[in-house]
C-alpha cells in the first residue's frame, strides 16, 4: 500500500464529511449518467428502426440489469469489506477480497454467458417478448449474452475502485466505454445498416473497453489495492462474505430486473386493450411496452444523480465505521439525504412539466408518447422520497448489516412492486380507469411505500451509533 494509499484513508477520516462526500460524487454521478445516456441512447437509435425494435431493447435491458446485478455483488460485497479494512489498517485482508472479487466475477459472468447462449430463445420469451419484438429481441440479445464477463466485471471493479475513495479511477473506464457506445450506435445501426444487431455490437465492444481500462487500474495504478493471484481467497468464508455482504445489491438489481419482465408482459397485456387509437391490438401492445421502456430509462437517468450521491457516501461510511469514527457516519447519513432529496426535487419538477416533450423525442407516435409521459409524471411526483430509500440501503450494506439491507433492497422492485403490478389494473378499473393505468402507476406507488418502510430501519441503526 502506496502512501498516496494512506492518504487516502487519512483524509476520509478527516476532512468535512460534505465534501468527501461530493468530491466522491461528481466522478461516481459522471459514470452512472454516462451509463444511463448511453442506455437511453440504444433506445433511442433504436426506436428509429420502429416500435417493435424499441420495445426490444426495453425486454433485453432486464438481462442486462441481472448481469449489473450480479456484478454488483460481487464488487459492492468485496469493496464494502474493503472500505472497513482500509479503514483499521488491515491492508492485507482488503487485497485479498480485491483480488478473490475479480476472479470470482469473471468466472460467474463465464457461466451466465455458456447458459444464455444454450437458452437464448426460452430466455428471451421468459423476459416478456410479444411475437412481434421477439426477433429484434433475439439478435439484440445473442450479443448482449456473449459480452456478460466483461459487462460484469466491469460493474464489479467499477465498485472495488469506489470503495477505496477512487471514483475517479473507475469514472475513466466507464465513461470511456460509454462514450465510444454512443459513437459506434448510429454508425452500425445506420452507416453499416446492421440494425438492433449494431446497436448491441456497440454495446459489446464499449463493455470490453471498460473492463480492460479498469482492470489495468488494478496492476498499474500505485493509488488503488492490487490484484494479486496469489492473494485469492482459498477459504469458503470469503467468498461467503463477498456474496452476503452484496446480497443487498444483487436484490437491488435482480430485483430491478424482475420488475422489469412484469411490466413488459402487464403492458404487452393491458396495452393490447388500450382504447381511442386507430391501431391493432398488437400495436398497441407494443406502443405500451415501448412506452414503459423509455419512462424507465429516462427514470433510471434521473436516478443516477441519487445513487451517484450514495455511492459516494459509502467510501465515507465505510471507512469511518471502519475507524469507529460514529460522528461523522451519522453527518455523512444526514447530508446524503438532505442533498438528496433536494436534487430529487427539482430533477422530478423539471422533468414532469416537459415529460411528453422528452417522450416525443425518442418515438413520434401517439399512443407511446401517451404511455410514457404519463408513467413518467407519476414516477417523478415521488422521485425525492429516493434519499432515504438509497440512503438506508446504503448505509446498512455499508455497515455489514446484510439481513436488514437485503430485505429493504427488495422492496421497492420487488416485494412491494410485484403485488401491485398484479393487482393495481383491477384497482383502476373500479374507479373507471383502463387497466394500462396499473401499469403505468406501479412504479411510482411502489417507490413510495417504500421510503415510508425504509425510513424506520434507518432511524433504528442511527441510534444505535454510539
Amino acid at each position: 500500500m502506496t502512501s498516496r494509499s494512506f492518504n487516502t484513508v487519512e483524509l476520509m477520516l478527516s476532512r468535512p464529511v460534505g465534501s468527501l462526500i461530493i468530491k466522491n460524487a461528481i466522478p461516481t454521478i459522471i459514470t452512472m449518467m454516462v451509463s444511463a445516456i448511453y442506455n437511453t441512447a440504444d433506445t433511442f437509435f433504436v426506436s428509429q428502426l420502429g416500435t417493435s425494435a424499441s420495445g426490444a431493447v426495453g425486454v433485453i435491458f432486464s438481462l442486462m440489469t441481472m448481469m449489473q446485478a450480479g456484478g454488483f455483488m460481487i464488487g459492492m460485497g468485496a469493496g464494502s469489506i474493503t472500505s472497513r479494512a482500509l479503514g483499521s489498517g488491515n491492508r492485507q485482508k482488503a487485497q485479498t477480497f480485491v483480488s478473490t472479487a475479480i476472479v470470482c466475477v469473471f468466472s460467474l459472468g463465464l457461466i451466465f454467458s455458456i447458459l444464455g447462449t444454450i437458452f437464448n430463445k426460452p430466455l428471451v420469451r421468459l423476459l416478456g417478448a410479444t411475437d412481434t419484438i421477439f426477433p429484434f429481441a433475439l439478435d439484440y440479445a445473442r450479443f448482449i449474452i456473449f459480452g456478460c464477463p466483461f459487462m460484469m466485471s466491469a460493474f464489479a471493479m467499477n465498485n472495488l475502485l469506489r470503495f477505496q475513495g477512487k471514483a475517479a479511477f473507475s469514472m475513466i473506464g466507464m465513461v470511456t466505454g460509454g462514450i465510444l457506445n454512443m459513437l459506434l450506435d448510429p454508425l452500425f445501426i445506420f452507416v453499416f445498416k446492421m440494425g438492433i444487431s449494431g446497436a448491441a455490437i456497440a454495446t459489446l465492444i464499449s463493455q470490453i473497453t471498460s473492463f480492460f481500462i479498469l482492470l489495468s487500474m488494478f496492476f498499474f495504478n500505485p493509488q488503488v489495492v492490487k490484484f494479486n493471484i496469489k492473494s485469492v481467497a482459498k477459504k469458503f468464508s470469503v467468498y461467503f462474505d463477498i456474496v452476503t455482504t452484496g446480497l443487498p445489491s444483487l436484490f437491488r438489481q435482480g430485483t430491478t430486473s424482475i420488475s422489469t419482465i412484469f411490466m413488459n408482459i402487464g403492458a404487452a397485456k393491458y396495452g393490447a386493450l388500450m382504447s381511442g387509437f386507430a391501431l391493432t391490438a398488437a400495436q398497441t401492445a407494443d406502443a405500451a411496452v415501448a412506452g414503459m421502456s423509455i419512462s424507465n430509462r429516462i427514470c433510471q437517468l434521473l436516478m443516477a444523480v441519487a445513487i451517484g450521491l450514495g455511492q459516494g457516501f459509502q467510501p465515507v461510511c465505510g471507512i469511518n465505521l471502519g475507524a469507529k469514527k460514529y460522528d461523522r457516519v451519522k453527518q455523512a447519513v444526514a447530508f446524503l439525504v438532505k442533498g438528496t432529496s433536494l436534487a430529487m426535487a427539482v430533477l422530478g419538477t423539471v422533468v414532469f412539466i416537459f415529460a411528453p416533450q422528452v417522450a416525443h423525442s425518442f418515438r413520434d407516435d401517439e399512443a407511446v408518447i401517451k404511455v410514457a409521459s404519463i408513467a413518467l409524471r407519476l414516477s417523478c411526483c415521488v422521485l425525492a422520497f429516493h434519499s432515504i430509500i438509497f440512503g438506508s440501503t446504503m448505509l446498512l450494506q455499508t455497515a455489514g448489516e446484510k439481513l436488514s439491507a437485503t430485505v429493504l433492497s427488495s422492496l421497492r422492485q420487488g416485494i412491494v412492486f410485484v403485488p401491485m403490478i398484479l393487482c393495481l389494473p383491477y384497482a383502476v378499473q373500479f374507479f373507471g380507469f383502463e387497466p394500462i393505468a396499473g401499469i403505468m402507476l406501479t412504479p411510482a406507488l411502489s417507490d413510495l411505500l417504500s421510503a415510508f418502510i425504509t425510513l424506520p430501519f434507518l432511524i433504528k441503526y442511527l441510534k444505535k451509533l454510539k
